[in-house]
């Protein structure tokens, strides 16, 4: 089993979650979130002066997948998440770690089988 952990542009979940079901991923948690990266925040222009905003808006995505989802989960987020054909800075990140155990409170179950 797998952690995924997807930050990704707040216009985009839509498209992500619904991307997801069609590959059968329908267990996922979503978290709002500020940061930045490359793209090191951005500037405005407000009542004529430039503040500096140093966060920007993400989305988080957390989904547990057996390892036989991985790849096609991965694939999907990324292809989806992309702006435009060679994506952008900005466009987020995944990051893929393991997960040792998944325990359902509901039933108490162990393993794949509670993914």
């Amino acid at each position: 089993m797998k952690l995924i952990i997807a930050i990704i542009q707040p216009p985009k979940l839509n498209a992500v979650r619904e991307a997801l079901e069609k590959t059968e991923v329908m267990r996922m948690t979503v978290c709002d979130a500020q940061g930045f990266s490359r793209q090191r925040g951005r500037t405005e222009l407000y009542r004529g002066h430039e503040p500096s905003l140093d966060l920007l808006r993400k989305i988080v995505l957390e989904i547990v997948v057996n390892d036989d989802f991985l790849e096609r989960t991965v694939e999907t987020i990324s292809r989806v998440a992309r702006t435009g054909p060679d994506g952008t800075i900005g466009d987020g990140s995944v990051f893929v770690v393991p997960a040792e155990d998944t325990i359902l409170i509901s039933d108490g179950s162990h393993g794949p089988g509670a993914v």
